[in-house]
């Protein structure tokens, strides 16, 4: 296809694919997938190899957030029936990170719900960071807190987080009918905080909520504008208790296309997926890993994970190899444009999952209203077969007397 060997082509030139381009790649069919897979495969190997980087989230606080996101499992309303706690201990979420850190991930995600951090909840997780360095010195940290106030970027970074995550979630014009009390202007404020504090900027997208194309596109190109080092891709896991249960959108398939239109606009930044891959890609996951450098290592926020050996198997057997503690995640002509484990500008190192302004969980745990629509109707993809039997909610790890997944 002349399509895919011109995406190629500006993918290891790191030229922008035009927005008829990146829509043409969602519209392929699905005899072409895998032409489209091998495509997005070179760009992928061509900046990153064949390493696959682990994360592992620690979610610090879990539910109660009086943000009303529509796609998020601990919202306000929500009848999920997740595990609610209030903050955890620094020793208690650094025991969780061990777990973690001892299953191969080098990166540790720092979560907590809430439409933001007060002056002491920063003091609280800058402790939580503290612990977690002095036990493993060359652990890279990620913060999730939400919407940040003046100078708290800057505390967070001189406490050694390295990036901090702060997902758009969705197209800028379609973001008022998945949230209603902040905006999408907030979100894009809270990246740019991040990023001039010197921390790697993290920021993303959730996919499945009805969306329209045209949607997925607007919000990956204003991702690449944002020049985050790490792009975590999440799919939508419809909670039972919230807005969005109703929603399955996603194929195997139709994952597959997204994670290679988001290579194709961001070809030399760290694409995760996040939440949801149990759920919507399956039995395809190892073909993901030709797209995506970056996968979260066991359960998520608020709901259970591929088993932890089962992910390093899974790496394994489709060919590549995670990624080591003293590897440089980000190619050279980011990781030296200032950064410091692998990413950016006066940054970091890269990258970390898909919560928003609280943390729900890396897919969007939840839900919109009336099984809302995101984008147009007349465009988004016919509903797939519901996978409830897919959807579990965390009962073990952070908040618990349980054994994590790692």
């Amino acid at each position: 296809m002349d399509l895919l060997n011109t995406l190629v082509d500006k993918g290891l030139r790191r030229e922008q694919p035009t927005r008829e381009e990146a829509l043409a790649v969602l519209a392929t069919s699905d005899d072409e997938l895998l032409d489209v897979v091998a495509a997005a495969g070179k760009v992928r190997r061509h900046w990153f190899g064949r390493r696959v980087k682990l994360n592992y989230l620690v979610n610090l606080k879990s539910g109660l957030c009086p943000e009303d996101c529509s796609y998020c499992s601990q919202r306000l309303g929500s009848k999920a029936d997740i595990l609610k706690y209030t903050w955890l201990k620094p020793d208690e979420a650094s025991k969780a990170a061990a777990a973690g850190l001892a299953g191969g991930a080098k990166r540790v995600c720092l979560v907590a719900s809430g439409r933001g951090p007060t002056d002491r909840d920063v003091d609280r997780v800058s402790e939580t960071i503290k612990a977690i360095k002095e036990q493993n010195e060359d652990v890279e940290v990620c913060a999730c807190l939400g919407l940040l106030s003046d100078g708290q970027a800057e505390r967070l970074r001189e406490a050694g987080a390295d990036a901090y995550n702060h997902n758009l979630n969705t197209s800028e014009s379609t973001y008022g009918d998945i949230t209603t009390t902040h905006t999408y202007a907030d979100r894009v404020d809270t990246v740019q905080k991040a990023h001039a504090a010197g921390l790697s900027a993290c920021s993303g997208l959730i996919a499945g909520m009805g969306e329209s194309d045209e949607d997925l596109v607007d919000v990956v190109f204003s991702l690449r504008e944002l020049d985050p080092d790490s792009v975590p891709v999440n799919f939508l896991i419809p909670f039972e208790g919230t807005p969005l249960a109703k929603e399955w959108n996603l194929t195997p398939q139709r994952c597959l296309r997204i994670l290679a239109m988001v290579r194709f606009v961001c070809p030399d930044v760290e694409v995760r997926i996040a939440g949801g891959r149990e759920v919507h890609l399956r039995s395809m996951q190892p073909l993901a890993l030709h797209l995506a450098n970056s996968i979260f290592l066991g359960d998520y926020l608020t709901s259970e994970g591929q088993a932890g050996k089962a992910d390093l198997e899974m790496i394994a057997d489709a060919g590549f190899e995670v990624e080591g503690a003293g590897e440089v995640t980000l190619p050279e002509h980011r990781a030296h444009a200032g950064g410091g484990c692998g990413s950016h500008a006066d940054a970091g190192c890269g990258a970390h999952e898909g919560a928003g302004c609280g943390p729900h969980e890396g897919a969007g745990c939840g839900s919109h209203e009336g099984g809302g629509i995101c984008g147009t109707a007349a465009a988004a993809p016919s509903a797939a077969e519901p996978r409830t039997d897919l959807v579990a909610v965390r009962r073990r790890g952070a908040g618990t007397d349980l054994a994590p997944n790692a």
